[in-house]
């Protein structure tokens, strides 16, 4: 049976406690080793650690976009499905009641898989499905879950719903009601390990998320919940912990290890903190990280205060890797101490999908596949979004067309109906395609992968100016006689593609042989150049508008419209209405590339 986390938190509220523990779990074939001393005898015990992160929604190994098993350059291959079994093998190997299974969180958003069961057969409706990822990880027994910044993607009911039907507690110990600061949901997990003829072993799980939730989310968390940082919270919560007994305390944390953020100085929190509270936080054995989305092995940290070695790691996303924990304790002075911690990584490509998973969860998948392989329209030409990045091409000019629409038939009629609208979009995806002939859900899905929503703000024509010189910092500065690699001239202090934006409405060159802040020259609107007092509707995810990539002005700029269809629909309903996909009805050259005015394509 789930937990009843809500009535938990109901009643932690009143006493003030905030805090969940899970029964404790009999283990009465747990290894402990006796090692003879002289006088007396040392009892060991070793615990494994397993855990996953930023799932996004894959359980099986296939790429919904391309219709087919999914495949990499590097060979990886992903899915719970997989995980299960690298699970099932290493419960089989160091005995099943020696074990802990976690995630650090993005679980429910990232694939149609999740968008379906979110928007087209919502788990949040009157007798609605149990979603698949819920299903999945109950069945193969996960012990605790860190939230992650996409679980509140889809508001906070389906997060709630969602957290209903999991048979284990999603954590958040910085994740707290706005009014009262206390915990919204469970800040730990503690589970009991029993040793043969010895104390028993107490684990505890602290769980942690990402501070930018404020940010990212805003519309749907603002005056609802608050996000204190990690190491804050971390520094509150671990010395409870180890007052309740917790002999080992390992964090899942969706936080990344660089110490950096990607949305500027808008909350005082760190985005990437998991590091920092290793080493700043006395008392912790292991780091489950995530939201990163890379592949840490192993990495040891030395806390500050105690010399004590931390040790992190970070399984890759999409359940491509498995993260193990080996944590080895020794008793004396009659309590457990931890004498050493070991992580490695485990590869999904190296075994086969569960049986019981594919089972499981065949039907929902084959919904899914039927759902994105709609037709909804015809191309008359192949669109591509391979040049997007420093070619403005079609298909991202797609994008700001219908979002163009959609702002213009929103405010039709209000005060701000004569106003300008331009849009921006990025280039999210290297390799989504269009084809000519036939377009499915799973062609325009493919194009906007992220479940983004449209707002409209009010900026004047210097802010879009400064905009757009923020937005040119992507590329690398090229003097006017070097050879240009493509594939080394974007990525500009690792600012990722998602990142970079076209707006559409304006016409202007990017001279990247300028340094980044001058690179924006003959900016133009209606042919005449930009008046920095004009008024502009930008039409422009909720990502960007809630201070997503540090733009300048967006987040603070007036909100004229919002809505909560995500632009991946309407773009799907635009082809629908049109019926036939013309690059004519939506194309522009709006901007270029030049090296001292002259253009580099």
């Amino acid at each position: 049976m789930p937990l009843n986390r809500r009535k938990f938190l109901k009643k932690s509220a009143a006493t003030g406690a905030g805090v969940a523990v899970a029964g404790a779990a009999a283990a009465p074939a747990a290894e402990a080793a006796e090692a003879k001393k002289p006088g007396h005898p040392v009892k060991r015990y070793a615990l494994t650690v397993m855990g996953t992160t930023d799932l996004h929604g894959h359980v099986f190994n296939w790429d919904y976009f391309k219709d087919a098993e999914y495949a990499d350059k590097a060979g990886n291959a992903m899915g719970l499905a997989r995980i299960s079994t690298l699970v099932e093998q290493v419960r089989k190997e160091k005995g099943r009641c020696n074990t802990l299974l976690l995630d650090a969180g993005d679980t429910i958003q990232g694939t149609p898989l999740t968008y379906y069961y979110a928007k087209v057969d919502p788990i949040t409706a009157k007798g609605g499905p149990v979603h698949p990822m819920a299903q999945a990880m109950n069945a193969i027994g996960y012990d605790a879950a860190a939230l992650g910044n996409h679980e509140f993607n889809y508001g906070i009911e389906t997060l709630r719903k969602f957290e209903d039907q999991l048979d284990f507690p999603l954590l958040g110990a910085n994740a707290v009601d706005a009014k009262t600061l206390k915990p919204a949901f469970p800040p730990y997990f503690m589970k009991t390990f029993h040793v043969p003829g010895a104390k028993p072993v107490k684990v505890a799980v602290l769980g942690l998320t990402n501070p930018g939730i404020a940010i990212w989310d805003k519309a749907y968390v603002q005056g609802k919940l608050a996000f204190p940082g990690l190491e804050e919270q971390a520094a509150k919560w671990v010395p409870k912990l180890k007052s309740m007994g917790a002999d080992v305390v390992v964090v899942s944390a969706h936080s990344g290890t660089s110490g950096t953020s990607s949305y500027g100085d808008q909350v005082p929190y760190v985005e990437n903190a998991a590091a920092n509270v290793a080493r700043q936080v006395p008392g912790i054995d292991a780091i489950l990280v995530g939201h990163a989305h890379v592949e840490i092995p192993e990495l040891k940290v030395v806390n500050e205060q105690t010399g004590r070695t931390v040790v992190l790691s970070e399984p890759l996303c999409y359940a491509e890797r498995l993260t193990l924990f080996d944590i080895q304790l020794v008793f004396g002075k009659g309590r457990w101490e931890v004498e050493s911690v070991s992580a490695s990584l485990r590869n999904s490509n190296a075994v086969a999908d569960d049986p019981k998973i594919t089972k499981l969860l065949t039907d929902e998948h084959k919904k899914v596949v039927a759902y994105v392989n709609q037709v909804v329209g015809r191309a008359t030409q192949t669109l591509t979004t391979v040049e997007a990045r420093y070619k403005d091409a079609p298909i991202i000019d797609l994008i700001t067309k219908v979002q163009e629409d959609v702002v213009k038939a929103a405010l039709a009629g209000t005060a701000y109906a004569s106003l300008p609208v331009i849009a921006q979009a990025s280039p999210f995806s290297r390799t989504s395609q269009i084809p000519a002939g036939d377009v499915t859900i799973r062609d325009l899905s493919s194009l906007y992968v992220y479940d983004n929503t449209l707002v409209a703000k009010l900026l004047t024509g210097a802010q879009v100016r400064a905009y757009l010189e923020y937005s040119a910092e992507y590329y690398v500065q090229t003097a006017a006689d070097a050879t240009v690699d493509v594939e080394k001239l974007t990525n500009a202090g690792g600012r990722p593609d998602y990142n970079y934006d076209y707006v559409s409405g304006l016409s202007y060159d990017i001279d990247i042989a300028q340094p980044a802040g001058s690179r924006i020259r003959n900016l133009t609107f209606n042919g005449a150049a930009l008046d920095d007092a004009q008024q502009f509707v930008l039409a422009v995810n909720n990502y960007r508008a809630n201070g997503g990539g540090a733009f300048p002005h967006v987040a603070t700029a007036k909100e004229l419209w919002s809505e909560s269809t995500e632009i991946r629909t309407r773009i799907a309903e635009w082809v629908t209405a049109k019926g036939v996909l013309d690059p004519k009805d939506f194309a522009s050259v709006d901007w270029k590339l030049v090296r001292d005015g002259k253009p580099v394509f």
